[in-house]
């Protein structure tokens, strides 16, 4: 494929680094930016900065916030005591839209995957082992997607926070074993979220 303009090359290359969007359908997305008028490409261009200078990693859990500390850490109305653990953000925001949940979360930040190169020293885990030592939790749930790294993850968080003896509990199988959290549908994993089972490890 052969762009005419450098400039015009040099937007589609950028786009194309994007997960997911190949050479065309990045230069499809650069032709319709094209077509925007100067204000509506400069608010598109300020939403992207904003997105990188601005945004908060919440510095109690994890979460993405426009503030040091989230919308649901500061929420008296949470229960403070009951932690939700998981993968990301996306997780986050797919057991949000449930509204079964009214604890806080700790966000990992990925998952044990030794074939990919991630161990426990890449996650935010240790903050977490913290916050269990140093505050008075009384259930830790394990919502991480049912796949062998979320397995492995689970075992490796039980063994770290046994100690700390509070209650574990995961998801119910109402999720598909293989799949992704963020990508179950809410009524599922609302009742996953709700009829959650106390955590053990099959020998």
């Amino acid at each position: 494929m052969k762009i005419p303009s450098k400039f015009l090359e040099n937007a589609v290359d950028q786009l194309g680094t994007l997960p997911g969007i190949g050479k065309r359908t990045a230069l499809r997305l650069t032709l319709h930016l094209l077509k925007k008028n100067e204000i509506e490409v400069m608010d598109f261009t300020q939403a992207i900065i904003d997105l990188k200078n601005k945004l908060f990693s919440c510095s109690s859990c994890g979460n993405i916030a426009d503030e040091p500390i989230c919308s649901i850490c500061i929420n008296p109305n949470r229960d403070h005591h009951t932690i939700c653990v998981v993968e990301d953000i996306r997780d986050v925001m797919a057991i949000e839209s449930t509204s079964a949940y009214k604890g806080i979360y700790h966000v990992l930040d990925g998952l044990i995957s030794p074939l990919d190169g991630v161990g426990p020293q890449d996650l935010n885990i240790q903050s977490l082992i913290d916050k269990i030592a140093r505050e008075k939790i009384t259930e830790i749930i394990f919502a991480l997607s049912p796949t062998m790294e979320g397995d492995t993850t689970n075992f490796y968080l039980f063994k770290k926070l046994q100690p700390y003896s509070p209650y574990i509990t995961t998801l119910s199988r109402g999720v598909a074993v293989g799949s992704e959290l963020q990508y179950t549908d809410e009524l599922t994993l609302g009742k996953s979220l709700l009829q959650r089972q106390v955590f053990k490890i099959n020998n």
